[in-house]
């Protein structure tokens, strides 16, 4: 089974924000620091999950089993259901892609757990304001 560690961060609510995603097993160790542009702290949480979700998709991984330090994600992932609507539509963009999965699993993990996507997540943040 492959884990993929997924993070979103913000400079500012809304401000520059990034998502880091390590992907790791069966000999597979990958870092991914994504720029994306100006949204708010939740919304780059909701971008991580679909961009890791692309990627492992496209690497034809398929049984997953996704870490994030994010309560908000994980219980909108495990209730199939945003109470914000704003994150609505990304949930649901989310939910379609873990379809495609033979496995998939999420998995809330503490903040310290998630080191490498964080830093990940902030490295892009970084990217994203060399790009202004």
């Amino acid at each position: 089974m492959i884990e993929v560690y997924i993070d979103g961060a913000s400079a500012g609510n809304p401000g520059p924000s990034g998502a880091g995603i390590f992907i790791k097993g069966q000999g597979i160790h990958e870092k991914h620091a994504i720029p994306l542009g100006v949204i708010s702290n939740h919304e780059a949480e909701f971008h991580a999950l679909i961009k890791a979700l692309e990627i492992c998709l496209e690497n034809n991984y398929k049984a997953v089993s996704f870490r994030t330090d994010s309560e908000l994600v994980n219980r909108a992932v495990e209730k199939e259901f945003a109470k914000n609507k704003q994150f609505a539509p990304l949930l649901d963009n989310a939910l379609l892609l873990s379809k495609r999965f033979e496995l998939f699993f999420m998995k809330w993990i503490p903040s310290r757990e998630n080191k490498v996507a964080d830093e990940l997540a902030r490295k892009a943040i970084r990217a994203n304001k060399l790009e202004e």
